[in-house]
């Protein structure tokens, strides 16, 4: 039987698929406004936390507004109802509707906005762009009797060690035989002083987060029967995640580029941007990077994955000519690699949405409760006309 969510239990799940820790430092992620008790019925999905969208949310009766980016992404002093912010906050809090925000996290995250976003165009079998790496990890090796490595494995997941993913209380051993002298002074759980010892003891390894790493010690030393337990940490190699900013992937067969920017503009929410291209028409492209977002940024990292194509939003004049430049630099004689795909910002980060959307309502379903969810179709976009210009000769002299 399901129970009514409660904005709590929405946050929870939201954080588990899209981790705080995970957003950029000078991001402004999660809850916004609302109570954490306050019951949750029916949440809508939007990029942005503009006026029109919170109409919206409050017509349909939405006791959640789940938004992709921040409306307090940088620091204010007032919410009074006298500002355009404040009075989006009044508007929320008076209509009994939370605010929640998953902008760089959503963006980092498996199955997150770069995800979606290269799903949307057909970009498959993806890996992260720019890896984050996977929270640094120790190797906690300790030799037990073996009569007691049951309860020392208890010991050590209860003080976090041997969580792997979905997995609890994981570790390996061995059996082996331990030996030692107890000198005087000594005053051995097993053996005695000035004889030397010989005990079947059982080897056994754990990981744990090295964050970790005095609770693990301490839970050895705690249940160890020994008055001096042995046992060694090991720091373990960092290793590359499965989560970071962009995605690299390939498409089904090669296209050219003109083909390829045509097949991303059907895929995508129409803006008056549209999308812009920039590399040769007819040059093939089959390996793909993608950023949902302003993506100028990540240019080198963009090079060193050696794709075809580069699809973001936002890309400046002067970051995409030197990127071109350089492009053409490289390439000695060959095609310019990557082209360039720019989208308008919100088109990039849109199909997210629905993901997001059927992720919460799976997760929520999972732990007994339901939501209603619903995405958002207002165009958020700013931009909202554009003027086609005549092809002409440029007078000479003109910049």
């Amino acid at each position: 039987m399901s129970t009514i969510a409660t904005v709590r239990d929405v946050v929870a799940a939201l954080d588990r698929r899209y981790p705080p820790g995970t957003a950029e430092p000078w991001d402004r992620v999660g809850l916004a406004v609302g109570d954490p008790d306050a019951p949750v019925r029916r949440v809508l999905l939007a990029v942005d936390p503009v006026a029109a969208v919170v109409d919206e949310a409050l017509g349909w009766g939405a006791d959640l507004l789940l938004t992709h980016h921040p409306l307090l992404l940088r620091g204010v002093h007032s919410v009074a109802a006298t500002t355009a912010k404040g009075a989006l906050v009044h508007r929320l809090v008076r209509g009994g509707c939370a605010l929640h925000t998953a902008h760089t996290n959503a963006d980092a995250a498996v199955d997150g906005v770069a995800h979606a976003l290269a799903d949307a165009i057909g970009v498959h079998g993806t890996v992260p762009l720019v890896p984050a790496g996977v929270p640094a990890l120790d190797k906690h090796v300790v030799l037990v009797p073996s009569e007691h490595a049951d309860a020392l494995v208890d010991a050590l997941s209860a003080a976090g060690a041997g969580a792997l993913g979905a997995y609890a209380r994981c570790a390996w051993t061995t059996v082996g035989e331990g030996t030692f002298l107890p000198l005087d002074g000594a005053t051995p759980a097993v053996g005695v002083v000035g004889e030397v010892a010989r005990v079947r003891e059982t080897r056994i390894e754990m990981v744990a987060p090295r964050r970790s790493r005095s609770q693990v010690v301490a839970a050895v030393r705690a249940a160890h029967p020994y008055e001096e337990p042995a046992f060694d940490v090991l720091e373990l190699a960092s290793l590359p995640g499965q989560t970071g900013l962009g995605r690299v992937g390939t498409l089904d067969r090669p296209l050219p580029l003109a083909d390829f920017a045509e097949a991303v503009a059907r895929a995508l929410p129409a803006t008056v941007q549209g999308v812009r291209y920039a590399g040769d028409p007819a040059m093939p492209v089959h390996r793909v990077a993608v950023l949902g977002g302003s993506g100028d940024s990540l240019f080198d990292a963009v090079r060193a994955a050696d794709v075809d194509a580069y699809v973001t939003a936002d890309l400046r004049h002067h970051p995409a000519s030197e990127q071109q430049e350089q492009a053409l630099f490289e390439a000695k004689g060959a095609a310019p690699r990557p082209a360039l795909v720019d989208l308008a910002h919100s088109a990039s980060e849109w199909p997210w949405l629905a993901r997001a959307a059927d992720a919460l309502r799976a997760d929520l379903a999972a732990a007994g409760t339901t939501v209603e969810t619903r995405v958002s179709t207002l165009r958020t976009d700013p931009w909202t006309g554009r003027v086609p210009q005549p092809a002409r000769t440029q007078p000479e002299g003109t910049p």
